[in-house]
């Protein structure tokens, strides 16, 4: 049986993986209790690994230098306590090519719009690699569950709307790729 996290690491977790984010999105992410959340954000505001701040009517948290550590901390425990470290370091090196593929097709998108169905097959031959790499971390980690659904559902929403590829303020194709690979670097404490 997957390893279920603690809400504490999930919670500072959604904040890294989002990078700025309200306390919805927050929970949302995990899918976590939404007053709980906030109550936990709070919190990790009171021990400094959090910040709020707002921009006009934009509000939301962010991960402080020692939310990075703490968080870091947490990922490094967890995967001594479970023993998961093997499956997460296998996926990463199977996550590395199929990254240099995504880069090079979200890259293409962004300079010339590139043939969008060339660019949705593309992105549909990376979605089924990432449904078995996601099965095969999530078995250990199931915090790790919900990418490839997430990104099989921005291809669809892409059929219609091209913002859905690498649009910033939808959960594109490139927003969960991102994810999942800071996801995968932040898990075994290593960088870009």
């Amino acid at each position: 049986m997957a390893h279920l996290s603690p809400v504490d690491l999930l919670v500072l977790h959604a904040v890294r993986l989002n990078g700025f984010a309200g306390t919805a999105a927050v929970a949302a992410r995990f899918d976590l209790d939404a007053d709980q959340t906030r109550e936990d954000l709070l919190d990790a505001e009171a021990y400094g690994r959090v910040s709020r701040s707002a921009f006009t009517d934009l509000g939301g948290w962010s991960l402080t230098q020692a939310g990075y550590r703490h968080n870091e901390a947490q990922l490094r425990d967890e995967l001594d306590h479970t023993g998961a470290r093997g499956t997460v370091t296998a996926a990463h090196e199977q996550f590395l090519p199929l990254n240099a593929r995504a880069s090079q097709v979200f890259t293409t998108w962004q300079l010339d719009a590139g043939d969008p169905a060339d660019t949705l097959h593309q992105l549909a031959r990376l979605a089924d690699r990432l449904h078995h790499l996601e099965r095969l971390v999530a078995a250990r980690l199931s915090r790790f569950a919900g990418y490839h659904a997430r990104f099989t559902a921005a291809l669809v929403q892409a059929v219609d709307d091209p913002a859905w590829i690498t649009g910033v303020e939808v959960d594109s194709c490139h927003k969960v790729w991102f994810e999942l690979h800071e996801d995968l670097i932040a898990t075994l404490g290593i960088s870009r």
